[in-house]
């Protein structure tokens, strides 16, 4: 795991919350929390952004031109 460390600041009241919802569980610091949550997002796959296949689309569109939406 990477040692070296960098500041990263974040409001206020956002700390407060954190340290509230971190109180009597395992994890020690704001800071512990914050670099978990952040792991757990980026170990995440990326959601494709292609919502429709090539096929869907296409079927979209005709239904829009023969609604007037599109030419």
């Amino acid at each position: 795991m990477d040692k070296e460390f960098t500041p990263v600041s974040i409001p206020t009241s956002l700390y407060r919350k954190i340290e509230e919802k971190i109180k009597g569980s395992d994890i020690t610091s704001v800071a512990s929390y914050v670099s978990k949550v952040l792991r757990e997002h980026f170990s995440k796959p990326e959601e494709s952004a292609e919502v429709f296949s090539q096929e869907e689309e296409e079927k979209v569109k005709e239904k829009l031109k023969a609604l007037g939406y599109i030419d």
